[in-house]
């Protein structure tokens, strides 16, 4: 969130009260501060100019269709005074009696009704292609926000995503970017359309009676006022509404990603009460929205009948019948785009307070980013590769919260190490710093004698390897799932990954092998099934450290076993940091570190561990009992450890 806004204008306190009192991180999330509209749109245009030859080309063409607007009315006036009362003494000729004359043997009226008919024809031949060239430019540059809008959410550190519901966000690169995309289609330039053709119709009507024209237009200013009044009410209205679109989506995201947890602990009606108190609090922040939007439509209207009683009353003894015709035609016809003006300016204040939200995520800083120039690591051309040092590093996710203290260790190229420690030790928060999903707070990590911070992301994550204790499965096949389209990773390094964790003994016996569509977050696979597509997506590239998150913890002893096998040939040669809490998977690793309270107390081989009968011996035995060796603790350590 930019720094530089200032609190967002107030509301009434039945209204803004209610809803800041209502919405958990009011005040870290909407109050978006005043933002001017011209701001708004010079962002937004940077989108729409690469599209600026299809604007140009619907401001091109509001000429032909205000004439062809114009044009049946003109046709009925003339037809009223030149065919219809051919005995009124006509003092004024008719502009295009040219046109009058009856040609291919047709009566009067019935040349007057092929005009007729020829203008509305042409007419809505053009309307047609006014709204298509509109909707195309709007989606089109929509498409271009919202793939800055997903970009830009990647590039997000995770510390972004830990503070911010997933379901606002959605709501963020979906409704609102397509709330943008209905101004543009719709809105802005409609808008300007609209006002074009409102002066062209006014224009018309000064020149036909310039007098009867002024008295008409007396009620014009009044709606102008009315309107910029509208405009303040209704923004904050739309603002609410977006707030609540969002915190809906929240809950359903929340709900619906943990419903087994809902249903197995009957949390149904604390939901249900939850989601009634925010969706209720969205009804009522349309009812002001519409509120706002119908009063001005009303007040168009009233205004558009007041306008047609005046012509009535002070035009029928100044003009003839047909001018009088005309005249109200006009009218109505300029009153039409004001009143749909209103829903119009909706349409623009929805779009506006969206406009907020999407650019306020849009200046969020990435906060890890790379280097200008990174470095390339040194020991890409050496025989050493793998090379880890953490000197005296400190890191929190909050504040001063610390959750490592002052660690530091070195792992050799080759090397495996594990690190293991109570729940809330710190052991996972040490590989999201290797893998840098987080910077650390003081001290240095280096890859080969290079600090993280100067290499790019990019390279550092092909270069480290991870296995996650929790599996996350995207659409697609399950070889889509292994590859994840990243360079260099083909059929065949799939195939070898597979074979190498075991993986292919369940693919092959699957109804299309490798190319099953996987369900939505993999459920038609077991847990250890989907552990051992983690193991094969790992290690189907090319890597120099191998980092292991409770990687065998959704794994029966049988798979395991199969697991360890192919994990030992594939670490032969490479750096492995290990994090474990099953102390038997680690027994035969180089070096254990044992951790507690975010710090290192012991490191050392396992027998040796022991034998000092200290943390590490403690930890050992609370998992056995007896001389079976039975293990009584096999739950992970949770990801934010």
């Amino acid at each position: 969130m930019s720094a530089a806004t200032t609190p967002a204008p107030s509301t009434s306190p039945s209204d803004g009260n209610e809803l800041q009192s209502g919405i958990a991180g009011f005040h870290d999330e909407e109050q978006l501060g005043k933002v001017y509209d011209r701001e708004l749109i010079a962002r937004l245009w940077k989108y729409v100019a690469p599209y600026s030859w299809q604007v140009v080309l619907t401001l091109l063409l509001v000429g032909p269709l205000f004439f062809f607007e114009v044009a049946p009315a003109w046709i009925m006036k003339d037809a009223i005074n030149h065919v219809l009362l051919p005995a009124e003494a006509l003092s004024t000729p008719s502009a295009f009696g040219f046109l009058l004359e009856p040609k291919g043997g047709l009566t009067p009226l019935g040349w007057l009704a092929a005009l007729y008919l020829l203008s509305i024809v042409i007419d809505s031949s053009l309307r047609f292609l006014h709204m298509v060239v509109m909707s195309v430019t709007g989606q089109s540059a929509m498409r271009d926000l919202r793939r800055d809008v997903f970009d830009h959410l990647q590039s997000l550190p995770l510390s972004y995503f830990d503070q911010h519901p997933v379901g606002r966000l959605v709501t963020r690169a979906s409704n609102d970017v397509e709330n943008i995309a209905e101004m543009f289609s719709s809105g802005i330039v409609a808008l300007i359309t609209d006002v074009l053709k409102m002066i062209g119709f006014a224009t018309v009507l000064f020149i036909v009676a310039p007098r009867l024209a002024g008295i008409t237009f007396s009620v014009v200013p009044v709606l102008a006022l009315a309107a910029i009044v509208f405009r303040l009410r209704i923004r904050a209205a739309f603002r609410k509404v977006r707030v609540l679109v969002a915190r809906i989506n929240a809950t359903l995201q929340e709900t619906l990603t943990g419903m087994k947890v809902v249903q197995l602990f009957t949390r149904e009606e604390r939901n249900l009460r939850d989601f009634d108190e925010i969706n209720a609090l969205h009804r009522d922040a349309w009812y002001q929205s519409i509120r706002y939007d119908s009063a001005l439509f009303a007040l168009v209207e009233l205004a558009g009948g007041i306008s047609v009683a005046v012509i009535i009353a002070a035009g029928s003894d100044r003009v003839e019948a047909g001018e009088l015709f005309f005249f109200i035609e006009m009218m109505r016809r300029f009153f039409m785009p004001l009143r749909d003006l209103s829903a119009k300016f909706s349409v623009m204040q929805s779009a506006m307070a969206s406009s907020e939200r999407i650019f306020q995520l849009m200046d969020t800083e990435p906060g890890i980013v790379d280097p200008p120039e990174p470095v390339t690591s040194k020991a890409h051309g050496s025989e050493k590769r793998g090379v880890v040092e953490f000197d005296h590093v400190s890191f929190a996710y909050q504040g001063e919260d610390w959750v490592l203290r002052d660690i530091s260790f070195r792992v050799e190229a080759g090397e495996k190490v594990a690190f293991v420690g109570a729940t809330g030790a710190g052991k996972s928060s040490i590989i999201k710093l290797l893998t840098r999903l987080y910077d650390i707070d003081q001290g240095s990590i280096t890859l080969d004698g290079v600090d993280l911070r100067n290499l790019a992301q990019r390279d550092l994550r092909q270069r480290v390897s991870m296995v996650l204790q929790d599996v996350f499965l995207f659409r697609g096949s399950i070889a889509d799932n292994i590859g994840l389209g990243r360079p260099g990773v083909g059929e065949e390094q799939v195939h070898r990954a597979a074979h190498m964790v075991e993986a292919h003994r369940f693919i092959e016996r699957l109804p299309q092998g490798y190319d099953t569509p996987m369900q939505e977050r993999g459920s038609n696979l077991s847990s250890g099934q989907q552990q051992l597509l983690s193991f094969a997506r790992t290690l189907a590239q090319d890597f120099d450290v191998l980092l292991l998150d409770e990687a065998t913890s959704s794994i029966d002893t049988e798979t395991e076993a199969l697991v360890q096998q192919g994990i030992h040939r594939l670490m032969e040669g490479k750096t492995a940091i290990v994090i474990a809490h099953r102390l038997s998977t680690i027994e035969d690793v180089d070096r254990i570190y044992v951790m507690d309270r975010g710090r290192i107390v012991e490191s050392g081989r396992h027998a040796d561990l022991l034998a000092r009968k200290g943390v590490y011996y403690r930890l050992h035995s609370l998992q056995y009992v007896g001389s079976g060796g039975k293990t009584t603790a096999t739950e992970g350590e949770p990801a934010t450890s």
